[in-house]
């Protein structure tokens, strides 16, 4: 392997001080436009790259941000990962990026990682089965800033960034009303999660403001795709839905998958509504009624909000909750009014 240069070799090949070098690259006012140009350009031609470590060290922290999503491979949690990495480069920071692939103990590992690589905050989006939340508390008891975003701990004091989960729920659900369908059934995530809780109440809600009384019996546990391709059909022998609310765009899939195979037409015996609106919704046949997540603007504001902890210092006697909104993009799956 070719050895890095380094900004005293610059200094040694211009003939100008280590230091000069140095503030030349930062930019700084002191020193001359030609000099600038001239270290620039050589540090360009001989593929100079920042001391990482140095640089960590002069700044005591590393400049790199941690985040965990649940799923890379989600439309939803791909959109918020650039929307932080967008943000976090454009600020001079770098993103290491774990899975936790739905899994506590991984998740668990993950935590431990991003300590190991001493990074200055980390954002986070809990695993579905995630009841236990002593890796973060450890985060919060070192003193290194942490914000959540859409699958927040409530029990925890944090920043945190989330989705209007309960509007966006009960705006769907109306629409399936208004267009015709009294027995929806919803497939939810788990319970335990905030969001699942949350959109719950907006379609319970949705139901009783139209003068439908919600029942139980129609909030089922399915929250993928090969869940709802396995689960549907029975679900619709034995609960006689005429519409199907899922709790993401992949589900929603499998609720298609299922009907068609059924012999049944959507929307017209059946109405579908997904939740997310990535590209699965786009290209599903029919096309799929979703909510929209806007999950790059989470991103987005997820990280402003953690890079502010980092940069304006980290007292924690005051947090911030951000709501993103959403909106019903009404496709194939539903009828028209």
């Amino acid at each position: 392997m070719k050895a890095q240069i380094t900004i005293k070799d610059i200094a040694k090949a211009l003939n100008i001080s280590a230091s000069t070098v140095s503030r030349a690259l930062q930019d700084h006012p002191d020193i001359s436009k030609t000099t600038k140009e001239a270290v620039n350009k050589y540090a360009k031609e001989h593929h100079y790259k920042p001391n990482a470590i140095a640089l960590s060290l002069k700044m005591k922290r590393t400049n790199i941000i941690g985040v965990i999503v649940p799923e890379m491979v989600h439309h939803f949690f791909s959109s918020v990962f650039t929307g932080i990495e967008d943000t976090a480069n454009a600020r001079g920071f770098s993103v290491i990026v774990c899975q936790s692939s739905e899994d506590y103990e991984k998740e668990v590992k993950s935590i431990n990682t991003l300590q190991s690589a001493h990074v200055c905050g980390v954002l986070a989006s809990l695993s579905k089965n995630a009841t236990n939340y002593d890796h973060y508390k450890e985060l919060i008891e070192d003193d290194i800033p942490l914000v959540f975003f859409d699958r927040i701990c409530p029990g925890l004091k944090t920043d945190r960034v989330v989705v209007d989960d309960y509007t966006g729920s009960y705006k769907a659900v109306e629409h399936l009303i208004k267009t015709g369908s009294k027995r929806i059934v919803f497939l939810s995530a788990p319970t335990n999660m905030e969001i699942s809780k949350n959109r719950i109440n907006g379609y319970m809600d949705a139901l009783r403001a139209y003068k439908i009384q919600p029942n139980e019996s129609l909030i089922v546990e399915c929250d993928s795709r090969d869940k709802a391709i396995e689960m549907v059909p029975g679900l619709i022998d034995t609960l006689q839905p005429d519409a199907f609310f899922a709790i993401n765009d992949e589900t929603a899939s499998g609720v298609l998958y299922a009907a068609k195979r059924k012999g049944l037409l959507v929307p017209e015996d059946l109405q579908v509504c997904g939740f997310g609106d990535g590209k699965v919704a786009k290209v599903s046949d029919p096309s799929l009624t979703t909510v929209e997540q806007n999950g790059y603007a989470m991103g987005v504001e997820a990280c402003k909000m953690l890079l502010n902890r980092i940069e304006g210092g980290n007292d924690m006697k005051e947090v911030s909750h951000s709501v993103i909104r959403t909106n019903l993009i009404v496709r194939e799956s539903t009828r028209k009014f």
